[in-house]
C-alpha cells in the first residue's frame, strides 16, 4: 500500500481531492496502477492474434523472471480491454525460468515438446473453450505376405512381448507430419530391411489409456513386398522371418487373442478377394491448402 501511495503522489495530474478519493478506494487504485503500468512503465509482450479471438506469444529472448511477470500482468490487462479470450505462450526450453512466473499468474500447461513448453490462460470469467492437447497416439501394423503365402513376422527385443518367443507383424508409431501409408512402409524397412508398397488400410482399432493415459489408434495395413531378403534391426528386433500362415495362427498367443484372430481372419478375407479395405487418395483441403490422403473403399466406389 505504501508503494501505491508513493506512485500516486508522483502523478502531478491528480488533484488533492482525486488523490484522497483514490486512497479510499483500493480496487479503483489498483486498476489505475495497472493501466498506468501498461501505458507508461512496462513494455507489453509481443503477440499475434489467433483465429479464435485469442493471442499467441512466442518468447525468444532471455528476460528476468520478475520483469517477465510485470510484462505478463500488463499484457493481460491490455488483452482484457481488447476483448481477447485465450492466451497461448510458447516457452523455449532455454527460457524455462519463466514458467514459474506464468504459473503464478494462473497459466497452466497445455503440452510439451522436446524444445518448448506451451502454457495457456483464459481471460473471460466463464468456462474456457480452449482445445485440449492431442488425445491419441497413432500406430501402424503391417500385413506383408509373399507368393508362398508366408507372412513377414518379427520378435521384439523390447516391450511387453520381449523374451516371450511370440512372432508378430511389424508395428510402429506414426511420426509427426508423416502419413499412415508412409509410416508403415518405413517401419517395415527399419525392422526387417524389406522394401514394400502400401496397398490398403484393412481396419483400425481404438483403445484407451495405452500410453501415458493417451488413447491409441492402430491401423492394420496391407503391404506388397518388393524385396525378400531379411536383415533384422539390431537395436529393436530379436528375430525376423517369413512364416507360413498356419504356423503363425497356431501360436497360443494368437489363438487366445480375440483381436488377433479378427485381424488374421480379415487378412485371409483380403487374400481371397472377398474383403476390400481403404486405399489412399491424395486430396487438398480448402482450409489449409496442404495435401493429405483420404482413405476409402475404392472397389465399391468404382462399382457404382
Amino acid at each position: 500500500m505504501l508503494n501505491d501511495l508513493l506512485l500516486l503522489a508522483r502523478w502531478s495530474e491528480c488533484s488533492n481531492s482525486t488523490f484522497k478519493a483514490l486512497v479510499n478506494s483500493s480496487p479503483f487504485m489498483e486498476t489505475i496502477l495497472v493501466e498506468n503500468e501498461v501505458q507508461q512503465e512496462v513494455k507489453l509482450l509481443d503477440a499475434i492474434n489467433d483465429d479464435h479471438e485469442g493471442v499467441i506469444v512466442e518468447l525468444n529472448k532471455p528476460i528476468n523472471s520478475d520483469d517477465f511477470a510485470s510484462m505478463l500482468r500488463a499484457s493481460i490487462a491490455q488483452w482484457r480491454k481488447q476483448g481477447k479470450r485465450g492466451v497461448w505462450i510458447k516457452v523455449p526450453i532455454e527460457l524455462v525460468n519463466l514458467v514459474e512466473a506464468a504459473v503464478k499468474e494462473r497459466f497452466w500447461y497445455h503440452h510439451a515438446e522436446p524444445k518448448h513448453l506451451m502454457l495457456i490462460y483464459w481471460i473471460p470469467e466463464c468456462t474456457h473453450t480452449l482445445p485440449a492437447n492431442a488425445s491419441h497416439r497413432v500406430g501402424v501394423c503391417a500385413f506383408v505376405m509373399n507368393e508362398k503365402r508366408e507372412v513377414l513376422v518379427v520378435q521384439e527385443k523390447t516391450g511387453i512381448l520381449r523374451g516371450t518367443g511370440v512372432w508378430k507383424f511389424p508395428t510402429g508409431v506414426v511420426e509427426e507430419g508423416e502419413h499412415i501409408c508412409d509410416a508403415v512402409v518405413r517401419e517395415v524397412k527399419e525392422e526387417t530391411d524389406i522394401d514394400t508398397k502400401f496397398i490398403e488400410v484393412l481396419a483400425f482399432r481404438q483403445s484407451h489409456k495405452a500410453f501415458f493415459e493417451k488413447s491409441d489408434l492402430s491401423f492394420i495395413c496391407l503391404l506388397q513386398p518388393l524385396s525378400f531378403n531379411i536383415q533384422k534391426q539390431e537395436s529393436e528386433i530379436d528375430a525376423a522371418q517369413w512364416m507360413s500362415l498356419d504356423e503363425y495362427v497356431a501360436q497360443p498367443f494368437v489363438q487366445t487373442s480375440e483381436l488377433l484372430k479378427y485381424i488374421f481372419d480379415l487378412c485371409l478375407a483380403k487374400i481371397d478377394k472377398t474383403y476390400s479395405g481403404f486405399s489412399p487418395v491424395l486430396t487438398t483441403s480448402n482450409i489449409s491448402n496442404e495435401n493429405g490422403y483420404l482413405y476409402l473403399n475404392s472397389r465399391d466406389l468404382r462399382s457404382q
